[in-house]
């Protein structure tokens, strides 16, 4: 079998994407993919299916970035790719990140040759556009010369994605684009993706995005392999074909599942029947009145038709058993995190955080805040007991910082005398929004046990398949993991940690999970006893998990009380 991936231009015919019987797994044998074919013609097509199910990996097949172990990718058109992880130069300038610092820079410098001509060619409006996609996508605040380094994850996110509506591919994959991004990006990146003419290919766990596409591509795994089954339509829709279809196959199974009991009741009575005639037979064949040899061809007959009843009836349980196996293999059993969070109640009036000077301008690059504002704004944050708070603000206002100072990990980051003072009482559980925190040379169980060194492997291992990394899984290494895969190990090496956390402070936390895990986290989390600090741009996560106080970042560093549903 061939292991090619091909790419020619687009012509009349259009943009494509064809996988033909592809399969992908890693050098540790580890498989991700077995034998998945499907086409994508122009349009928008959300994939969805389990975390760990290989959504990422098909994008980064298509893209390129990764070789199948067997089978075909056919990509007819250029390719513009967003993945799940940016990895950027933090020293670059944003113009590098769009492309478009090279030969007109070197033009502008005062090189005239005629290879820095030909490399812009028609394109001499590229930086008027370039700052038009910018304030299209909220991001007008943002210069060309401006560092990467100084962008917020969802300003990064949005500025990546106008590099490649630049770009103008033929074939665009977005790999969880809304991961960060605040209410506002969200619907500027709702819009962009509406327009856009070509193949688009969206893998996310965002419903609102998802209804916005053209059709939903389900990846599923079962004996046969992997399959990409379509359903025209929108999330919503897909939904409900879906629900049509599980609500058929409940009914299937219970159709099913009284048959088998009919056969087996049948095949019982028959047994019992065949086992009074023999004995009949064998009573009148001992009381002598047949001739032997009319005694003989008697129970040889009798012998054959029991024998054809009893293979007849065998038939049919093994018919009405296997249309039950079928029945309950097309109902959907999805796995989801099964979390079992530490006793850690914290009594009501303890305080577990204090943060001081929220009132100056704690982060170096803000301006002070006016006297006006100072009056508004929050100068010290107390979290007692179990309270949970949301917090809530724009890309870039320095939500993440602020967890990160209180987390401990920028020690050296303060603003303006006095300056930001933090003070944590009790064992803090932070979980980072870029999930960097893996040793990736290690495996999920060794991770764990590296945070918890108390804890005997096969505690380890009965605790990590909570978080459905069982048997081989455990095993895998961190580098090898899907964004989703690697989300739940990140969350298992905070949860089972030792000494166990009383205060949970959570970045994005719902990045990367399909819909079943965010579900599960949220009934977990709504049990969870210890504090809570959330910074999430997903407002129906946080009022699931009963928040009791909400506060919003604003872009000037001011943190202020509100009320959501305002």
């Amino acid at each position: 079998m061939s292991t090619t991936r091909s790419t020619v231009p687009a012509h009349s015919s259009g943009p494509c994407v064809a996988l033909s019987d592809l399969s992908f797994s890693w050098p540790n044998g580890s498989r991700v993919l077995d034998r998945l074919s499907a086409v994508f013609s122009p349009g928008r097509t959300g994939l969805i299916g389990v975390n760990g199910a290989g959504k990422s990996t098909v994008l980064a097949l298509i893209a390129g970035r990764l070789r199948p172990s067997s089978g075909s990718v056919t990509v007819t058109g250029d390719v513009g790719y967003l993945p799940q992880n940016l990895t950027l130069d933090g020293d670059a300038r944003v113009a590098s990140l769009l492309g478009i610092d090279g030969a007109i820079d070197a033009i502008e410098a005062g090189d005239a040759s005629e290879a820095a001509f030909d490399a812009v060619g028609d394109d001499w409006d590229v930086r008027e556009r370039a700052r038009g996609w910018l304030s299209r996508l909220g991001l007008s605040h943002v210069g060309l010369d401006d560092p990467v380094g100084r962008l917020s994850g969802g300003e990064t996110i949005m500025t990546a994605l106008t590099a490649l509506f630049l770009r103008r591919p033929d074939i665009l994959l977005l790999d969880e684009p809304t991961n960060n991004l605040d209410r506002d990006a969200r619907g500027r990146l709702q819009a962009a993706v509406e327009s856009w003419p070509g193949v688009m290919l969206i893998v996310s766990h965002d419903r609102e995005l998802l209804g916005r596409v053209d059709q939903i591509a389900d990846l599923r795994s079962d004996h046969y392999g992997d399959s990409l089954r379509l359903y025209g339509g929108n999330l919503a829709a897909y939904q409900a074909m879906l629900e049509a279809e599980q609500s058929a196959a409940r009914r299937a199974i219970s159709a099913a599942a009284a048959d088998v009991r009919r056969e087996h009741r049948d095949l019982v009575r028959g047994q019992t029947k065949q086992a009074r005639r023999d004995r009949q037979g064998r009573q009148l064949s001992a009381s002598g009145s047949l001739p032997h040899a009319a005694a003989g061809a008697r129970q040889r007959s009798a012998q054959e038709t029991a024998g054809r009843t009893r293979d007849t009836a065998l038939a049919r349980m093994a018919d009405a058993q296997a249309r039950l196996a079928e029945a309950e293999e097309a109902v959907r059993d999805d796995d989801a995190i099964a979390i079992s969070l530490p006793g850690t109640a914290v009594p009501a009036g303890r305080t577990v955080l204090r943060v001081r000077g929220l009132d100056r301008a704690w982060i170096p690059w803000r301006t002070p805040l006016e006297d006006e504002a100072d009056a508004e704004a929050i100068g010290e944050l107390i979290l007692r007991g179990p309270e949970r708070i949301a917090l809530t603000g724009p890309n870039g206002a320095g939500k993440s910082t602020l967890l990160r100072l209180i987390a401990g990990e920028l020690e050296g980051l303060r603003g303006q005398e006095p300056g930001l003072f933090v003070r944590r009482i009790g064992a803090l559980g932070y979980l980072p929004q870029r999930l960097d925190v893996l040793d990736d040379a290690l495996t999920v169980a060794e991770n764990v046990r590296a945070v918890a060194p108390a804890a005997s492997v096969n505690e380890v291992r009965a605790a990590l398949a909570r978080f459905l990394f069982r048997g081989a899984r455990a095993d895998a290494a961190a580098g090898t993991l899907s964004g989703g895969e690697r989300f739940r190990a990140v969350l298992a090496s905070l949860l089972l940690a030792e000494p166990p956390p009383q205060f949970l402070l959570l970045d994005e936390p719902t990045n990367s999970l399909d819909l079943a895990s965010v579900r599960q986290l949220s009934q977990a989390l709504a049990c969870y006893q210890g504090a809570l600090l959330v910074a999430s741009h997903d407002t129906p996560f946080l009022a699931s998990i009963g928040i009791t106080r909400w506060l919003r970042l604003s872009g000037d560093a001011r943190l202020t009380d509100i009320d959501p549903l305002v």
